[in-house]
């Protein structure tokens, strides 16, 4: 089984950015995590952060026939980005949304998410261990 796992613009920040909203820990400790359930899982997984919005769906569509699930942090574009939503539809390939913090429980533009609508779950305010959810909910998709 091989993941995607794609992260968008200032995660790459993670640390500095809002540590009271974000924490202390950084975009490596996060890919460290991400790599170590992974090979505890025994599958596959590719890392991806991009600031650029068409970046993230070039990288979306390059999953398309090789990829078993996605896992995604659009972060800000999950608010604004429809062409990121057609992009998840188009591959049609299992997808996760993940956010760090609990974005239901923040500002009111916050509470709309256009990728959702593409996605099997949403983990959100799980801090970094949402990712490691979002792996185990593809994982077992994948097993059933």
């Amino acid at each position: 089984m091989k993941i995607l796992v794609i992260n968008g613009p200032n995660l790459n920040m993670l640390g500095i950015r809002e540590p009271d909203i974000y924490g202390k820990s950084t975009y490596n400790d996060l890919c460290e995590m991400i790599k170590t359930h992974a090979e505890k899982l025994g599958i596959e997984v590719e890392l991806y952060q991009s600031n650029h919005e068409g970046d993230i769906v070039d990288k979306i569509q390059s999953a398309y026939g090789n990829t078993d699930g996605i896992v995604i942090n659009p972060a800000a574009y999950t608010h604004t980005s429809v062409a990121i939503l057609d992009a998840l539809k188009a591959v049609a390939v299992p997808a996760v949304e993940v956010h760090i913090s609990d974005v239901d429980s923040r500002e009111d533009f916050r509470q709309i998410s256009y990728v959702r609508l593409a996605c099997i779950a949403t983990i959100s305010g799980h801090g970094f261990d949402g990712y490691i959810e979002a792996m185990d909910i593809l994982m077992q998709r994948n097993e059933s």
